[in-house]
């Protein structure tokens, strides 16, 4: 059966298609909180249009979210394009993680869908890094336990405080730039961010490891895994579908027969 999975986040909506637990696409769109329902139906139906998906070819949809308004719009948006009225992740669902935080009910749906993908296809134990706004960094520890971790800023949100918080420092492209060291500007915000923030990834990596006592099979997601990890030094395994994969599992631990 194919589905529609979506994961909307602080900046950008990640939208697939699922079939047959299989990710057929994966694709972003950004996340505008003053949208209405009707915007994020049209954008998507473009996105279900360029890959070819017909409605009628849909057995079931899926939500995750961290923005909750965002929740509301982009079920109305699925329902009045497809006729599903989608399932959502939250309290009540079924989702085989033992969270052992204080306050589990506070977990971010999307550290909990990672966690389901990754314990699923790589086992445990696991560190689980997210890039988005946020980039977050979630423990499962041997016993398959989410044992909690860590959120710093994004890269994304680091790039806005110097731009809008500096009186001379440009907006830039974010690259990884030929060295670390560099002799203009432009380069120089490049080099700090990227192996700037590679560099965290690696240390963080280490205190995690040491205070954990065990090595980890590390995971990474997010739109800007793949400019990061490919600097930093740890071997990191790096899959963009791992939201869709974990929606696809809780759909089905959870859909009525």
């Amino acid at each position: 059966m194919r589905i529609l999975a979506v994961d909307i986040g602080n900046s950008n909506i990640v939208i697939g298609c699922v079939n047959d637990h299989k990710v057929e696409f994966v694709e972003r769109i950004s996340t505008h909180r003053n949208q209405t329902d009707l915007e994020y139906a049209i954008s998507c139906h473009m996105v279900l249009q360029l890959h070819n998906v017909a409605y009628d070819t849909l057995g079931g949809a899926i939500i995750s979210s961290v923005v909750p308004p965002a929740t509301t719009l982009l079920a109305s948006a699925i329902q009045k394009l497809t006729g599903i009225q989608p399932m959502v992740v939250g309290p009540g669902i079924k989702t085989g993680v033992n969270i052992m935080m204080d306050q589990p009910a506070e977990v971010g749906s999307d550290l909990v869908v990672a966690a389901v993908a990754a314990i699923h296809d790589y086992g445990a134990p696991l560190l689980i890094i997210d890039m988005g706004t946020a980039t977050t960094m979630t423990v499962i520890d041997r016993n398959r336990n989410f044992i909690g971790g860590l959120i710093l800023p994004g890269v994304q949100l680091a790039l806005r405080s110097l731009e809008t918080n500096t009186a001379q420092l440009p907006h830039i492209h974010l690259k990884a730039p030929a060295k670390v060291i560099n002799g203009n500007t432009i380069d120089c915000m490049q080099s700090g961010l990227v192996y700037g923030n590679a560099s965290q990834v690696d240390g963080l990596i280490d205190r995690i490891t040491a205070e954990i006592g065990y090595p980890l099979t590390i995971v990474a997601t997010g739109g800007l895994a793949s400019l990061i990890i490919a600097q930093c030094k740890h071997d990191i395994i790096i899959d963009q579908e791992l939201l869709l994969k974990g929606l696809d599992i809780l759909f089905y631990k959870n859909v009525k027969r």
